[in-house]
């Protein structure tokens, strides 16, 4: 009976270190499948929250993209072609990792096969980490904008998009070859996409994950940091009253006006990557770091935590949209300023 107990822990079938912990028996009939193993509460809301952040992305996305296109973007407008990268990376996670895994919730086995199951797995994560990458490839783009704009060239745009992809795929490329069909040891009738096996030893795991984190998270905030945290120090700089004697009351003006749209758009940019993304790394770090305790929390709660990862696709489009993607119209104050004043007030982000 002591085996009955712990069958009926709710825990996700794919992070269980080894199935065979669960039937000491070869025959089931004894032994039903446990809670994880079967549809739930937890894939239930898996689920409901999947289907939801796809609504919101793929119409932000497809948003974002139907007015790029509109403005029948150039050669030179090297920032519209990152968003529209950023939203294609995005809608990548919208149409093929959210329907993974709501699919994946409701059969909560995997019936798909071994090769489907290493495909997928390669998709799971390459929207994701292209994803991040673009994001700082709009960073850095926005950083020689500012900073160095006589240094900026379209070729440097290009060739960090396409190092982008590149990397990405890359990155995901293990995924292919850790995760894999497995059968249940005991119930031979129940099989899975999983990385049982895969490693060694857990220390190989866990390494593995932790940089997996750091190119996707850790990385990208440092870039996005320093970038536009320069873009903020450097138009601060120029609001300086004692820089300020060769510029117009005009330019003055158009510089305090983007020191605070700056400042406002790192801040927006800066809280929304680390709250779409902390709340999964956190929970990943305990898993990595305390199994045992991380367990112990609500699977519900898990579920939620670990679905913070897919927000960022929802939000990209809302907060690029709105610093960056505009409907035509006349020059701005600022445009007008630029073209009056030269280089001196290049401020734009």
């Amino acid at each position: 009976m002591a085996n009955v107990q712990v069958n009926q822990q709710i825990e996700d079938h794919r992070n269980l270190p080894d199935w065979s912990v669960y039937v000491g028996n070869s025959s089931t009939e004894y032994f039903p499948l446990t809670i994880d193993m079967r549809f739930n509460s937890g894939h239930f809301l898996s689920i409901m929250v999947y289907s939801t952040l796809m609504v919101f992305s793929a119409t932000g996305n497809f948003t974002v993209l139907s007015i790029l296109a509109q403005r029948k973007v150039r050669r030179s407008s090297r920032i519209n072609i990152m968003l529209a990268h950023l939203a294609i990376a995005d809608l990548l996670v919208t149409f093929l990792m959210m329907p993974l895994e709501i699919g994946w919730a409701y059969t909560v086995r995997w019936n798909a096969g071994d090769l489907l199951c290493r495909v997928m797995a390669f998709f799971r994560t390459f929207g994701l980490y292209l994803s991040s990458f673009i994001l700082i490839c709009i960073s850095v783009d926005r950083y020689f904008a500012v900073l160095k704009p006589l240094k900026v060239h379209d070729n440097r745009a290009r060739l960090m998009i396409i190092a982008a992809w590149v990397a990405s795929g890359l990155c995901s490329l293990p995924q292919s070859y850790i995760f894999h069909l497995e059968q249940h040891p005991n119930i031979t009738y129940y099989s899975q996409c999983v990385t049982y096996h895969s490693f060694e030893t857990e220390v190989y795991e866990i390494i593995y994950n932790v940089l997996g984190m750091c190119l996707m998270y850790a990385f990208p905030l440092i870039v996005i940091l320093f970038c536009y945290g320069s873009i903020y120090y450097e138009i601060f700089s120029r609001t300086n009253p004692k820089n300020l004697e060769s510029f117009r009351r005009s330019s003055i003006d158009v510089l305090g006006r983007a020191k605070r749209k700056t400042l406002r758009m790192t801040i927006t940019i800066v809280i929304v990557f680390v709250v779409c993304w902390t709340p999964y790394y956190v929970m990943s770090l305990w898993y990595w770091l305390d199994k045992e305790s991380a367990k112990n929390v609500d699977q519900r709660i898990q579920k939620i935590l670990f679905l913070f990862a897919c927000t960022n696709s929802c939000m990209n489009p809302v907060v690029y949209g709105i610093y960056n993607v505009r409907k035509k119209r006349t020059a701005s104050p600022l445009k007008q300023q630029e073209k009056s004043c030269g280089s001196h007030t290049n401020v734009k982000v």
